[in-house]
């Protein structure tokens, strides 16, 4: 298989090393109020400093100096990589406001969605990157991640392209420096080949442990999970979805 890089994404320059892991970065035009949400709320909602290796202005993600500490002291950090619509992390910020949450989502249209969904709403513990999620974990602190979301990632359906597939070896090291021992790495998908590369990522790796199905298939969803389009247009489809758990395990990085 070749080892193909991504592009430039948006004007930042090229990533070396970094195997293509979504697919496009536009759709459709967008409306003249969702070009006004990129260019007013983005700036304010986005992580600052994160560009791939070599970027000038690139620099250590701090989450303390992103959000307002909470009652209790710092906030417990969640990571949703590729939110999609925004739907899910919306749903998270809300019922969770002691929580800081990061979502990433190379898509613009998807991006779109979510400052719609955010804009006016009060919810203030929500902060973007707008790009390739490898670059924001690569800059976190060591284990400063108590929770990770991959709901619906791009499924790479061809056997020479599974090695794109995120939740493979690789990003499974990243994330096992920044997430601490008990956090959980929920995924959900309705591609059974992408449960098997998952899983037997994960047995393969020193970092993770399986949490027991609810459902011997893994169809019973989280019981704080709200539904998403995806979800939705698996089942319009007569695809099952899939929901794993996977928890940080002990060992040392």
């Amino acid at each position: 298989m070749t080892d193909e890089t991504d592009g430039p994404p948006c004007g930042r320059g090229p990533r070396p090393g970094h195997r293509k892991v979504f697919g496009r970065r536009k759709g459709k035009r967008l409306s003249a109020f969702q070009q006004g949400l990129i260019e007013t709320d983005l700036p304010v909602l986005s992580v600052p400093g994160v560009f791939p290796s070599g970027h000038p202005d690139r620099r250590p993600v701090e989450p303390s100096d992103l959000f307002a500490r909470g009652e209790g002291g710092s906030r417990p950090l969640w990571l949703e990589v590729g939110f999609g619509g925004g739907e899910h992390l919306v749903h998270q910020a809300r019922e969770n406001p002691h929580v800081a949450l990061i979502g990433c989502e190379p898509y613009m249209n998807g991006v779109a969605m979510l400052l719609n969904r955010l804009h006016g709403s009060g919810i203030g513990n929500v902060r973007l990157h707008p790009d390739d999620a490898r670059d924001l974990i690569e800059l976190l602190p060591d284990r400063s991640l108590e929770r990770v979301f991959l709901l619906y990632p791009d499924p790479w359906p061809k056997k020479r392209h599974a090695e794109r597939r995120f939740a493979g070896p690789e990003n499974l090291k990243r994330l096992a420096r920044v997430m601490r021992p008990g956090a959980v790495l929920r995924l959900a998908t309705d591609i059974e080949q992408y449960v098997s590369h998952a899983l037997a990522a994960v047995a393969d790796s020193e970092f993770f442990d399986v949490e027991p199905p609810v459902a011997p298939d893994w169809s019973v969803p989280w019981a704080d999970w709200p539904g998403t389009r995806y979800e939705a247009k698996a089942l319009k489809a007569g695809r099952r979805p899939h929901y794993l758990t996977f928890v940080r395990s002990g060992q040392d990085y």
